[in-house]
C-alpha cells in the first residue's frame, strides 16, 4: 500500500497530519490538512469549496476507531483565500476553524508527541532541489479507488516552475511549487490539502506547501504533483487566525 509509492508513517511520526472530512450538498469527500496552531487547520481551498461541515481528526496515522490518541473534532467555520480560481486551482490555500483549542501532546517526557502543529516556511526557505516529504491517506494506485486506513508518506523533489511548465503550461503560476518522485511517486486522490514539508539545517520540519493538484493522466503518470506554496500567504494566514 502507498501514497503512490511511499512508507506506511510511524505513530507521532507527522502529528500535525489532520484527516478532513468534508460535507457537501452533494455527498461527502475527503481530504488532508495540518494543524498550523491550537484551533486552526490549513488545506486546499478545494477541499472546502461547498462545505457544509468539516470532521476533522487529529493524533492518528490510522483512520480507523480504536487508537486512544484520536482526537476528532467538527467545524462549520472555514475560509478559503478570496482570490481562489476552481479552474486553474490558483491560489488554492484554505483554513478550517476547530470548534475548540486543541491540547498539544508531548508537553511532558512521558508523553509522545501525537497532536503538534507544523511550523510554516518563511520567504527564501523553499528552494528548488530540497528534498521534500508529502504524506496522505489517498488512493495507492490508479486502479484502486478509495482512501486507505494507514498514513503514508513518501519524498520528492522540490522542480523548477519551469521545469513544470512542460507538463502544465501556464497553469503554473508563481504561487504554486511543483515536485516529482521517484520513478512515479508522488500524491493520489485523498492526498491533497495535506503538507508538504523540508527540514530545515536543524532537523526542524516546515510546511512549503498544500498538496494541490497531480496529472489528469492518473496518479501513476509520470509527471508532476502541484502545491502551493505557503510562504506567500503568510501574512493572510496571520489575519485570518487572529479575526476570525
Amino acid at each position: 500500500s502507498r501514497i503512490i509509492g511511499g512508507q506506511e508513517a510511524r505513530a507521532a511520526e507527522f502529528p500535525w497530519q489532520a484527516a478532513v472530512y468534508v460535507d457537501t450538498a452533494n455527498g461527502k469527500y475527503f481530504c488532508g490538512g495540518s494543524l498550523i496552531s491550537e484551533q486552526w487547520i490549513l488545506t486546499a481551498a478545494h477541499c472546502l469549496y461547498n462545505g457544509r461541515l468539516y470532521t476533522i481528526q487529529l493524533g492518528s496515522t490510522t483512520l480507523q476507531m480504536g487508537d486512544p490518541n484520536r482526537v476528532v473534532l467538527a467545524s462549520s467555520t472555514a475560509v478559503f483565500y478570496p482570490g481562489f480560481n476552481t479552474t486553474t486551482l490558483e491560489n488554492d490555500i484554505g483554513l478550517i476553524k476547530l470548534h475548540m483549542p486543541i491540547t498539544f501532546t508531548g508537553i511532558s517526557e512521558c508523553e509522545f508527541n501525537y497532536i503538534q502543529p507544523i511550523e510554516l516556511a518563511t520567504v527564501g526557505e523553499i528552494i528548488e532541489g530540497t528534498v521534500a516529504t508529502v504524506t496522505g491517506w489517498g488512493q495507492i494506485d490508479d486502479a484502486t479507488s478509495g482512501i486507505v486506513n494507514d498514513l503514508y508518506y513518501v519524498s520528492v523533489v522540490v522542480i523548477s516552475n519551469e521545469e513544470c511548465q512542460i507538463t502544465y503550461g501556464n497553469q503554473i503560476k508563481t504561487t504554486m511549487i511543483c515536485t516529482l518522485g521517484n520513478y512515479n511517486e508522488g500524491i493520489c486522490t485523498g492526498d491533497t490539502g495535506g503538507a508538504l514539508i523540508a527540514t530545515t539545517g536543524f532537523n526542524k520540519y516546515i510546511q512549503i506547501g498544500v498538496s494541490s493538484f497531480f496529472s489528469q493522466q492518473g496518479c501513476e503518470s509520470l509527471h508532476p504533483s502541484g502545491y502551493t506554496r505557503t510562504d506567500l500567504y503568510n501574512e493572510w494566514i496571520k489575519n485570518v487566525t487572529q479575526t476570525v
